[in-house]
């Protein structure tokens, strides 16, 4: 594992104001991991990674000179937008899928993917956040999510969706930026919601009282190079208008709907 590398830090201007981040980006897993006792077609599917959005990040970043952290590992393996108490941060089933390498699991190897993968990933944030704020404005952070066209029979209707906890600052504008062109429907915490203890946003964003908001697209849309293309084209402008707003680069900590912050 010494020659696997958990993140990426995309660079870019850090006074720009906008950071961008990428969970699920990738699918990978370590050599020794092999497949964790799944077929390779399971590494094609959501269950690994979200689709597209290594392609939609990078655009993003070089469209708008920002920096960007990407996850390098499969969510398989271990999930990084999960906090470390949550059960579903190894999960042993998902979406059907039996994942054999996960289950059973000791508490040595549950720790050693903390320590190896989760762990650094999450410092990689925390550093290029603070870069990102070194001057004391606040950073607007944008993380990018995908979400799949079909939930069991049900066919999703929304093209795109913003996840939030309390903070509104920048979900607001985003939202009716998102859907001025009424070309597409948007979701508003749908088709989740983003009031989860202990993951990204909650971590970095609302404790430390941070402007942000989580975006997803839907998966078919950005599945090719095509698409990733055209949802660059479309969120660039958009991301580089939120990020003009004096309000959205001040400290300002909002009550999390999950409950109190730890300490």
């Amino acid at each position: 594992m010494q020659d696997f590398t958990p993140f990426e830090i995309i660079d870019g201007d850090y006074d720009n104001g906008i950071v961008l981040l990428a969970d699920h980006a990738m699918n990978r897993l370590p050599p020794s991991y092999g497949s964790l006792g799944l077929p390779d077609t399971a590494f094609s599917r959501h269950i690994a990674f979200d689709i597209g959005i290594e392609g939609l990040t990078r655009q993003l970043a070089a469209r708008l000179g920002v920096p960007a952290v990407l996850g390098c590992f499969s969510r398989l393996l271990i999930d990084p937008n999960r906090g470390e108490d949550d059960p579903t941060l190894i999960m042993k089933i998902s979406d059907g899928a039996i994942i054999p390498g996960n289950h059973p699991i000791t508490q040595g190897e549950w720790d050693l993917r903390l320590d190896t993968f989760h762990r650094p990933y999450h410092r990689a944030v925390d550093q290029t956040i603070a870069r990102a704020g070194a001057r004391g404005r606040a950073p607007l952070v944008l993380s990018l999510h995908s979400f799949t066209p079909f939930w069991k029979q049900f066919a999703r209707p929304w093209h795109a969706a913003v996840l939030w906890d309390s903070d509104d600052r920048a979900v607001r504008p985003l939202l009716d930026l998102l859907r001025k062109p009424r070309d597409v429907v948007v979701g508003d915490n749908e088709p989740y919601d983003g009031a989860l203890k202990g993951d990204t946003m909650y971590r970095h964003c609302m404790i430390p009282g941070i402007p942000h908001a989580l975006l997803e697209v839907r998966q078919d849309l950005i599945a090719d190079d095509a698409g990733i293309d055209a949802w660059a084209q479309r969120l660039a402008p958009i991301f580089h208008r939120l990020n003009e707003d004096p309000t959205l680069h001040e400290y300002r900590i909002f009550p999390s709907r999950t409950g109190p912050y730890p300490g």
